[in-house]
């Protein structure tokens, strides 16, 4: 398995893997799953700020994604990114995820990043929320009932992970460009 950036010509696999978890589970609020087109137009988006958008691939096939965005567009945020990480079903269990968001973390820390937010759909989600926890994010919350899917309401896990030591010392650097060039 290999993991590197996400181009274009993985928009079909991005938007499989992501339409899956849109059809089928609670990580992501969405309802419809998003085209090709759409997922590459959020990868540029992300990929065009200088943010990490990384895929697992093995053989020459996407098994999964992660990226980090934006966590919100103030300017004060800049130092903070929210991560995301998508993986193929039949791959879940084989430590791609893992691999790809443990990427996507050194990346971050590279960028001067201080905190890495995790907003995991589903209280249930052992699968991300035990990712994470492997992975040093530490629990911030959860909003209990934030979202309506599937005929049922959705809770959210707010997880953090602090990079570069955290809040310990004033940030050097630009931070993230939240604007989208």
């Amino acid at each position: 398995m290999i993991i590197r950036a996400a181009t274009a010509d993985d928009a079909e696999a991005l938007a499989a893997i992501y339409g899956h978890h849109v059809l089928h589970g609670f990580g992501t609020f969405e309802e419809e799953p998003p085209s090709a087109a759409e997922m590459e137009s959020r990868r540029a988006a992300i990929a065009g700020r200088g943010l990490p958008y990384l895929v697992a691939e093995d053989a020459g096939r996407v098994l999964g994604f992660a990226y980090a965005g934006p966590f919100r567009p103030r300017q004060a945020y800049r130092y903070t990114l929210e991560d995301s990480v998508y993986i193929a079903p039949d791959a879940v269990g084989r430590g791609v995820g893992k691999a790809v968001l443990s990427a996507v973390i050194a990346a971050c820390e590279a960028l001067g990043i201080r905190q890495l937010v995790a907003v995991i759909g589903d209280s249930g989600n052992a699968a991300s929320i035990g990712l994470h926890r492997s992975l040093g994010f530490m629990d911030a919350g959860v909003g209990r009932s934030f979202g309506w899917k599937h005929g049922r309401w959705v809770d959210i896990v707010w997880m953090q992970k602090a990079l570069n030591g955290g809040d310990q010392t004033a940030p050097v650097g630009p931070g993230a460009r939240l604007s989208g060039s």
